[in-house]
């Protein structure tokens, strides 16, 4: 089970490094997007949603604004070309407001999991309304990973999914080492502090080796310091509040599509949270931190 394991990760790793560095824009939109469809198909059947017509119809609700805001952004980049009017691509960035609301619920969600995760795994939800939750962290995960990718170049994405990666790696050793407290016995019992206080370092050390790589001035290298170490928190959260939708679902993984692994939602639960707030923070830094 662990070869198992091992192989589908490298293989999952191998795909998509290429992926960030090798597809055009439009095509690296479509990849993101095929692998949201898939994890959008996984929540369905965790949010009691047993119909295929209502499956399709939330496969539908994610692909008309992927459709929308690949096109907006198209449009507006042909049309500054055509003109040569740089300045029309920054009528796309009118997008970058919408954000906000993804990453206020992210922070929400880390206060409610950290302060009263049992009341969460009570409450009742319709049906819509956990539809209504996965389609706005899918839609909003989608968004901002691939605006990352258009607007800051490969370099940005990578060091993203790096940094979610070791730290998740990071968490697991130093959890199994030094692991004494339980973040969220409820939800997910083996997940410790010490683990979190593990990845939070791991994103420190990412981070300084940027710094050194790209030489950035005391006050950039602070901001990045501390948007590092805020995203991997943020990630661990994503990956908490996942494990909190299975739990109240009464499963172990969202499905069983990656061998040894479950479900494609499984592996990407710390991506789908911590990519908005990533966002959020490149672009207070500024435009610069990867150029």
């Amino acid at each position: 089970m662990l070869f198992q394991r091992i192989l589908t990760a490298c293989i999952l790793a191998a795909v998509v490094i290429s992926a960030v560095f090798l597809l055009p824009t439009l095509y690296f939109y479509l990849f993101i997007a095929i692998i949201v469809l898939i994890a959008g198909w996984e929540w369905t059947g965790l949010s009691e949603t047993d119909g295929i017509a209502d499956k399709f119809l939330f496969q539908i609700g994610l692909i008309l604004p992927m459709l929308f805001v690949t096109f907006w952004t198209h449009i507006l980049e042909i049309t500054a070309e055509i003109f040569e009017y740089p300045e029309i691509k920054n009528f796309s960035g009118a997008l970058e407001w919408l954000v906000i609301g993804p990453v206020l619920y992210w922070i929400m969600m880390m206060f409610l999991i950290r302060n009263v995760s049992d009341e969460l795994l009570k409450i009742k939800l319709k049906k819509s309304y956990q539809l209504f939750i996965g389609w706005f962290v899918l839609i909003s995960a989608w968004m901002f990973l691939t605006k990352l990718r258009a607007y800051y170049g490969p370099e940005a994405v990578m060091y993203f999914l790096l940094l979610i990666w070791i730290a998740d790696i990071a968490a697991y050793f130093s959890g199994k080492k030094f692991g004494k407290d339980k973040l969220a016995p409820l939800i997910s019992p083996g997940k410790t502090v010490q683990g979190m206080y593990g990845a939070m370092l791991s994103a420190v050390i990412c981070a300084v080796i940027l710094i050194l790589y790209y030489g950035y001035p005391l006050l950039m290298s602070t901001d990045f310091i501390l948007l590092s170490i805020l995203t991997v928190l943020v990630s661990i959260y994503g990956d908490l509040f996942f494990s909190l939708v299975k739990r109240r679902k009464g499963v172990k993984d969202s499905g069983f599509i990656l061998p040894g692994h479950g479900g494609l939602l499984d592996r990407i639960d710390s991506v789908i949270a911590a990519a908005p707030f990533y966002y959020a923070g490149v672009i207070l830094i500024g435009r610069s931190v990867f150029s």
